[in-house]
């Protein structure tokens, strides 16, 4: 499935998204932190955390100086400074205007948005015990801050006065959007409240902070607390690279001579899909699922149902009838009704896919004497073996010529023929970074030399670090104050080689570095005048970065980058023949996993949860709509941390298919332009209408201009090898 876990940040208040970010921070993708730099209010401070960036690029994060002991006084000694800001805008004694009200918001914040920077390093890339014991007892105190921004009301009065001014017809229309985001924004967060329902909501708020970040070290603590070790007995199946990989991950955790399946995605999936030992698939396949599910300290049952209910009785006192119906209000679906119809036209023909896969896996191994039934344990590996035997394609073959470096300078090459970007390597030392594994490119106009910004690329899993790949902002492009470069960072948790050796990645796993780097280059693209207009619709923030994708299989990139790591013999077109062949292979697994915990979202956000029992509700809705007993959902409840360690995806992790719609119309437009992917009149664009305008312009208005029509659902099931509804 097209599909990765993301981590573009929605800003929902003015130079408030690194305070919300570091309430939700979520297993689903770390915050964009939009840091600027901050106006001098005469206060001075000798705390790291909050002190300007200095250095090249118009300053940069000073990653070298961090200092645990700084985060808590810097959260606090931020917070009051923005209170103080935001005081001051509510009781200007001038009448409300865009600049004294809307500007002076956006203007608002910085020392704290440079604090949350940092925060968002240690709770995504360098977590620790300590940081987590901060990160609990802050959450609600952040939260209880935001309250106090969202429920001030005269900042509000000031807000809505301008919404409604005759001043709003002389904005243009960028600024028009900003003010009705900023008036929505609060509208939507409780700033209507008055005496007990407001008290109450923020205080519902804050116990939600406390429980998400509680949900989330709960994951991460199963993470780090399940690992495998395997004798040289044992690694049957596993390819050298992995067997590679494992030994290297013990030694890191002083199991020297023993080999590691650590208890995340990176680990599990190739083990599962190679190791020929069924009972330690098995056992490395429940560990894996059973996070945050296992009756113990780290249990998250509880806290969901917790969740779900204070969730239901928040959207209750803004007046709506369930937590969907208020989350998909601005969004592109608009309603809840909306995205379960697209869910439901999908379903259907991946659940007959699956039983499609799972006959013929079973065939494999009736036919090798196994004496098995095929169980979710067995899925990915007998998958293996029907790639092998129906399309003669062996994933292990096609990862020799998957070299992270290459794949690296290949979507570098796409930058440059789509967007004009050219990445130069900056020298070590130069920018500060927070582990040795970082490295830095700048990022230039190829045509004109100028700077853009700065690309971080954090590539290696290691302990402390979330699973998973994401991408993130520590500083986002704006005009309104002056020009401000913009710094990117892509983070993923490839598994280590041995020292020399370059890292082999699955296709899937290129795939998904493909993807995350799509949002790096929105980042960069970006063209908006104000900070709060770098967010964006969350059914539409994945579009980007999906389309993206559709790139790793253009013939420049599969020319040019895809060579051997040992002979440097470009891929053969036979086997590029097999890999465009099986493209669709294995698609009922990947859509029905993706879609089982969708809908399971949709329907936690839309169902009465009132003693809600969280097992019981998954097992039963997922009888309820014929779940195929051989595989689980994407996230099970305990760890899906998208819709549980925050809100940006809660109720709406059906986003991803919402995007990929949009996703396989354009790529159709690619297809069918004079130039295919390179197209340059179309790739011209596709920066002016889809990546540079972020959120400056409603997300339906900007693919009509880029399509000169609304996407259309076929192209999706197209896409897939589905049939089309009513074949």
């Amino acid at each position: 499935m097209r599909t990765a876990k993301k981590t573009t940040f929605h800003r929902l208040l003015p130079k408030t998204a690194v305070v919300t970010a570091i309430v939700a921070l979520a297993a689903c993708g770390a915050p964009s932190s939009d840091s600027e730099e901050a106006a001098d209010d005469g206060a001075p401070t000798d705390n790291v955390l909050l002190a300007e960036w200095t250095g090249p690029y118009g300053g940069v994060p000073a990653f070298d100086q961090m200092d645990l002991e700084a985060v808590k006084p810097a959260l606090e000694t931020g917070m009051d400074r923005q209170l103080a800001e935001i005081d001051a805008i509510a009781t200007n004694p001038d009448p409300p205007s865009f600049e004294n009200t809307i500007l002076a918001m956006e203007r608002a914040g910085d020392d704290l948005d440079r604090g949350g920077t940092y925060w968002g390093i240690w709770s995504g890339n360098l977590s620790s015990p300590e940081f987590r014991e901060i990160q609990q007892e802050m959450a609600p105190k952040i939260a209880e801050f935001q309250s106090k921004i969202t429920q001030n009301k005269d900042l509000f009065e000031r807000i809505r006065a301008v919404y409604e001014s005759g001043e709003m017809e002389s904005l243009r229309p960028d600024e028009q959007r900003l003010v009705w985001l900023i008036y929505d924004g609060f509208a939507r967060n409780g700033a209507t409240l008055e005496g007990e329902a407001k008290d109450r909501y923020a205080a519902i708020n804050q116990r939600l902070a406390e429980l998400h970040t509680q949900f989330s070290n709960n994951v991460l603590a199963d993470e780090e607390g399940y690992v495998l070790y395997l004798a040289e007995d044992q690694l049957g199946g596993l390819p050298d690279s992995l067997v590679r990989a494992a030994a290297a991950a013990a030694t890191e955790r002083d199991h020297e001579g023993e080999y590691a399946v650590t208890n995340t995605r990176s680990s599990m999936d190739p083990f599962l899909t190679f190791s020929n030992e069924r009972d330690l698939r098995e056992k490395v396949w429940k560990t894996y699922y059973s996070r945050g599910d296992n009756g113990d300290e780290h249990d998250n049952n509880a806290i969901i149902a917790e969740i779900l209910q204070l969730r239901d009785e928040r959207v209750g006192l803004l007046g709506y009838d369930n937590y969907a119906q208020w989350q998909l209000e601005n969004r592109m679906a608009k309603t809840p009704e909306r995205a379960m119809e697209l869910m439901e036209t999908v379903w259907p023909a991946a659940v007959g896919r699956v039983h499609e896969e799972v006959a013929e896996m079973q065939a494999v191994a009736d036919a090798e004497g196994a004496g098995l039934t095929i169980e979710p344990w067995d899925y990915r590996y007998y998958a293996e073996k029907v790639r092998k035997a129906k399309y003669d394609l062996d994933s292990d073959e096609v990862k020799q010529y998957l070299q992270l470096a290459k794949l690296r300078e290949a979507m570098f090459f796409v930058a440059g023929e789509l967007f004009d970007f050219e990445f130069v390597p900056v020298p070590e030392g130069t920018v500060p970074v927070f582990h040795e594994d970082v490295k830095v490119w700048e990022v230039k106009k190829a045509s004109t030399g100028d700077n853009v910004g700065v690309w971080y690329l954090d590539p290696y899993a290691r302990q402390g670090k979330r699973s998973g790949a994401w991408a993130t902002s520590y500083r986002s492009h704006e005009t309104f104050d002056g020009p401000k470069n913009v710094l990117a960072s892509n983070n993923s948790n490839f598994i280590k080689g041995a020292p020399g050796e370059p890292v082999l990645i699955s296709w899937d796993d290129a795939t998904t570095l493909f993807h995350e780097f799509g949002h790096a280059l929105h980042y960069l693209s970006s063209n908006v005048a104000y900070p709060t207009l770098n967010g964006g619709v969350r059914d539409y923030t994945e579009f980007q970065s999906q389309l993206l994708e559709r790139w790793l299989t253009t013939d420049p990139v599969i020319e040019g980058y895809l060579v051997h790591h040992e002979t440097g013999e470009p891929i053969p077109d036979a086997l590029v023949a097999k890999i465009k062949k099986a493209e669709n292979f294995n698609q009922g697994f990947a859509t029905a996993e993706y879609l089982a915990s969708a809908l399971l979202d949709m329907k936690y956000h839309t169902t009465d949860p009132s003693d809600l029992d969280p097992d019981a509700f998954e097992r039963d809705t997922l009888a309820d709509l014929g779940m195929p007993h051989e595989i689980v959902m994407r996230h099970r409840s305990p760890q899906f941390g998208h819709i549980f360690s925050g809100e940006g995806y809660a109720a709406g992790y059906y986003g991803y298919m919402w995007a990929d719609v949009l996703t396989a119309d354009a790529a159709e437009a690619f297809v069918e332009a004079p130039g295919g992917f390179y197209d340059k009149e179309l790739a011209s664009k596709l920066v002016e209408h889809l990546f540079a305008v972020r959120n400056a312009v409603d997300p339906a208005d900007a693919y009509r201009a880029f399509r000169g029509r609304d996407a259309e659902m076929e192209a999706l099931m197209r896409d897939r090898g589905f049939p089309l509804p009513g074949e």
